[in-house]
């Protein structure tokens, strides 16, 4: 038995195919995922501090939306109306009873304008509502 000698003379080779396969499935995860972290951020709006704000863990699926200084409200990068903004969250709230959405309005905008906002959230039948805030520099 001379196993030693017929597997010496091959040598490992490196394959390439899936390697390549798996940097451009890596690739375009973090394209994905880029794209919609910045639908999250408005950088129009500076958010209020607040002593007790927490950066708590994120919820899959949760819902961002933003309110600008002049009242208009942002949602995935939209500027939507009220009309609208309701019809989109009915639909959402009819499929996930339990859906988060968190409201960040600018520390700027008018009060009203943000009322406006959670009534219209609250007219969806969303019940779980959070506000944005940041905590104070010191």
């Amino acid at each position: 038995m001379r196993f030693r000698e017929i597997n010496a003379g091959q040598n490992a080779e490196l394959e390439l195919a899936p390697m390549i396969d798996v940097v451009f499935q890596l690739l375009i995860f973090f394209i994905v995922t880029w794209q919609f972290a910045r639908f999250e951020r408005d950088m129009d709006i500076s958010v209020p501090s607040a002593e007790q704000a927490e950066n708590k863990d994120r919820q899959a699926g949760e819902i961002i939306i933003n309110v600008r200084k002049d009242g208009t409200i942002v949602l995935n990068g939209l500027v939507m109306e009220h009309d609208a903004l309701l019809a989109k969250l009915r639909s959402i709230s009819e499929a996930y009873p339990d859906q988060a959405v968190i409201l960040r309005g600018s520390s700027e905008a008018d009060f009203q304008s943000i009322i406006d906002v959670l009534d219209v959230v609250k007219e969806a039948g969303i019940w779980n509502v959070a506000f944005a805030t940041t905590k104070p520099e010191s």
